[in-house]
């Protein structure tokens, strides 16, 4: 499904999204300060200038230029007298006012999902022409896809992309559809390609991405429409080699869940739309 790391006991990030060609001059000062803000994700002790300059290729200047902004902001501190710097408690504020209901609703079903198959979980809600992971519980797996919650990837060539688009109206499909930029090779090349899937899909409820978006990962997804009318999905990535192995235990996992969810996310918003006596 997701471009992602095989993890052995440590894992890299599967990359962040699709690169969108950042070319009005404002956009792209704040493209690389989250770009330096990411670099510093985990990393307690700090970096210096010169090795977040290497990590998100740019000059060490223009690094310098923006972690002064970022400073004068408290986005990032001082993490030593030798001009290390880490994230900075600005961003707790943030953090703390970000709330996911859907999220927290789900924990519980996808905790037991991943409990039950072992592998990685991931929840991703659709933002426009993206999907972005709001929730992941990890595998227990020492071989595993590994991703971050806020990393968006692109809906066409993804298990819960694929998912998400399928379960759109088609209105609402036709006016994202100039949105979305289609890649080729494995991922679809065409929309009348994509289209003959999302019809499978439409009928399945099932998803898939077979190394689509990622060489070696495979994975499976299904939508679900919470209480307030969001639109997620829940996806099972794996290595592609034990996937294959278990495709049919890991699609009967996934379906229990998100029947289970789909069916509590109904009778919430029905108790909710009731009128109290």
């Amino acid at each position: 499904m997701n471009r992602a790391a095989f993890k052995q006991p440590k894992a890299r990030s599967r990359s962040r999204g699709e690169g969108s060609g950042h070319s009005r001059p404002g956009v792209q000062v704040i493209a690389r300060a989250t770009g330096i803000l990411r670099a510093l994700e985990g990393r307690d002790d700090g970096l210096s200038l010169g090795q977040i300059a290497t990590l998100v290729h740019l000059p060490r200047s223009t690094v310098q230029r923006i972690v002064a902004a970022l400073d004068d902001e408290n986005f990032v501190i001082a993490a030593s007298p030798t001009a290390r710097v880490r994230l900075g408690p600005a961003l707790l504020h943030i953090a703390r006012s970000t709330r996911f209901e859907m999220a927290e609703f789900a924990r519980p079903y996808i905790e037991e999902l991943s409990r039950r198959t072992g592998e990685t979980v991931d929840l991703a809600l659709l933002d426009g022409p993206k999907a972005v992971f709001v929730d992941q519980v990890q595998g227990t797996h020492r071989l595993r896809a590994v991703s971050a919650v806020g990393v968006s990837f692109p809906l066409h060539c993804t298990a819960n992309g694929k998912a998400l688009l399928a379960a759109l109206a088609p209105d609402a499909l036709a006016r994202l559809k100039p949105q979305i930029r289609l890649g080729s090779g494995p991922s679809r090349g065409s929309w009348k390609q994509l289209e003959a899937e999302l019809a499978e899909v439409r009928q399945t409820g099932i998803a898939y991405d077979r190394e689509e978006h990622s060489p070696g990962i495979s994975a499976v997804g299904v939508a679900v429409i919470g209480p307030q009318g969001e639109l997620v999905a829940v996806s099972i990535p794996a290595p592609s080699m034990r996937f294959a192995a278990h495709e049919a235990e890991l699609v009967a996992a996934l379906r229990h869940c998100c029947s289970t969810l789909q069916n509590l996310c109904s009778d919430r918003k029905n108790s909710t739309a009731r009128p109290s006596a």
